[in-house]
């Protein structure tokens, strides 16, 4: 009884603890999201407005979203990228993650080491490479081209395949017994289920795209191509002295990552779970 309550305590306070550390993470959002719904001369008053007293947030969205540079095009630009570049990267990782696991083969482990090596290799160093592979290509300036940049992960197909290994043999030599072959064992078999850990990767992917800087500023030119982050640097760029604009856009630019957080946290949940699964 005495350890119980011992326990009960340290859990009230560990609660205690972890609702004010998480208070203290999300009070920059709180007021990032508030300056972006007030005027500008209300921005650094003391002590902080929380809460607006004077409301100027449909002007403030309004200028970042259909002002002389739309976010509404940026918008587009970046989910049309992201959400190819996720489809086509769970769709190649998680064949070659099959590959790599289930399709015995001679030089397989060898083969995987020198996928894993490339890995070790900074992005910044094949930059001058791709930049011209994707000039003579015709592909530079286009978001084909970004959309094949990130079209395979090493990291993606490394961490697919160690879920796709605690798939017991048993049931691959079961479905080619009944005249399964490879291709319909991943797609009927495998693949569901490890759909968790593919729900968590295409998250993943989908976050890191969508907060790509690098790439699009390379490889794009063309105003119109911009996606979002290119478009929240030249956005900085103009509105500088701006604090209220530049945190509507920057609230702008995190809402479709805490929309697609909050709804596939289920699958991250149920990733981790699967992988702490043996056998």
């Amino acid at each position: 009884m005495q350890k119980q309550t011992k326990w009960n305590a340290k859990k009230i306070i560990s609660t205690i603890i972890l609702f004010f550390c998480s208070i203290a993470f999300l009070l920059p959002f709180i007021w990032m999201l508030s300056t972006s719904l007030k005027i500008e001369a209300d921005v650094f008053k003391y002590p902080i407005e929380w809460i607006p007293s004077r409301w100027n947030a449909v002007n403030n969205y309004q200028e970042v979203w259909f002002g002389d540079h739309p976010f509404y095009l940026y918008y587009w630009n970046s989910i049309k990228v992201a959400v190819c570049t996720t489809f086509v990267s769970v769709v190649v990782s998680s064949l070659a993650a099959y590959g790599f696991s289930k399709v015995r083969f001679r030089a397989a482990s060898w083969l995987f080491i020198i996928v894993l090596a490339t890995y070790m290799v900074p992005p910044q160093a094949s930059l001058v490479p791709q930049f011209i592979l994707y000039r003579y290509l015709g592909m530079f300036d286009t978001h084909i081209g970004l959309i094949l940049l990130g079209s395979f992960s090493v990291l993606g197909t490394f961490m697919l395949r160690q879920f796709f290994i605690g798939i017991h043999h048993d049931f691959i030599d079961a479905a080619k017994i009944d005249g399964a072959g490879h291709w319909r064992i991943f797609w009927r078999i495998a693949l569901p289920i490890v759909k968790p850990a593919v729900a968590t990767y295409a998250i993943l992917r989908f976050i890191w795209t969508w907060n790509d800087y690098q790439n699009p500023l390379i490889f794009l030119r063309t105003d119109a191509l911009y996606t979002i982050q290119l478009a929240m640097q030249k956005f900085t760029t103009i509105n500088g002295s701006f604090y209220t604009l530049i945190m509507a856009a920057a609230v702008s630019a995190i809402l479709p990552l805490l929309i697609v957080f909050i709804l596939g946290q289920k699958h991250v949940i149920d990733g981790i779970a699967l992988g702490g699964v043996k056998g």
